[in-house]
């Protein structure tokens, strides 16, 4: 198996693995508060600083912690960054927390979380961990906002609460209910799929076409 290297490890969880639009991991919080796009984009950056911080201490203490309670380890770690993302979003943005609720709380049970960690944090030194996870929590967080624009801009005629097409727009409200996630993620993943097939094809055409020549014998 080849060795990625350390910006590898960074970007391939970005777009390669995205977690919404390939993994199709963390579905709950994609569902649930992605009515708008600083509601999406809140809840990607408390659960990328989650990642970040129990990537590091997993990763850190990965020799000194038994096999036998490894993830239980695991998710004691991610159960304190995540009750520190809780305290630290309820004190900078009491509206943003209020409208996420307890999905913020729930970040201990996305299973992005425990993937990266048993995946990657437990087997990698710190800096590659911290690089995965960063790029984990920039991917999860580019699709939460992706499907939080389709859900607002349809849904309520605004991006990031600013107000797009006038008083005479008329809304898709079925977007600012929860099928309208379902919806959008749909668009996006069908949207994918073809620019990734449309590549494919574009490489096979573009590939040469080696003519072999048979050996004449008198």
């Amino acid at each position: 198996m080849r060795q990625t290297r350390p910006i590898e490890d960074f970007l391939k969880p970005i777009w390669k693995e995205n977690p919404t639009f390939v993994q199709t991991l963390g579905m709950c919080p994609t569902m649930a508060v992605t009515n708008t796009v600083i509601n999406g984009f809140s809840m990607g950056l408390a659960t990328t600083f989650v990642l970040v911080g129990s990537a590091f201490f997993v990763s850190l203490f990965r020799k000194a912690v038994p096999g036998e309670v490894r993830i239980t380890t695991s998710i004691l770690v991610i159960a304190a960054f995540t009750t520190l993302a809780d305290m630290f979003v309820a004190a900078l943005s009491p509206t943003i927390y209020k409208a996420l609720g307890a999905f913020i709380a729930l970040i201990v049970a996305n299973c992005v979380l425990l993937a990266r960690m048993e995946a990657f944090a437990q087997k990698q030194p710190v800096g590659r961990s911290v690089l995965d996870s960063l790029g984990t929590g920039v991917g999860f967080t580019l699709g939460l906002s992706c499907v939080s624009a389709v859900r607002e801009i349809l849904g309520n005629g605004s991006f990031a609460g600013i107000p797009l097409f006038g008083p005479h727009f008329q809304p898709l409200l079925i977007f600012m209910l929860p099928p309208g996630g379902f919806l959008a993620l749909g668009f996006w993943l069908l949207f994918l799929n073809y620019l990734r097939s449309r590549k494919r094809i574009q490489r096979v055409r573009t590939r040469p076409v080696l003519v072999t020549r048979r050996k004449v014998t008198a």
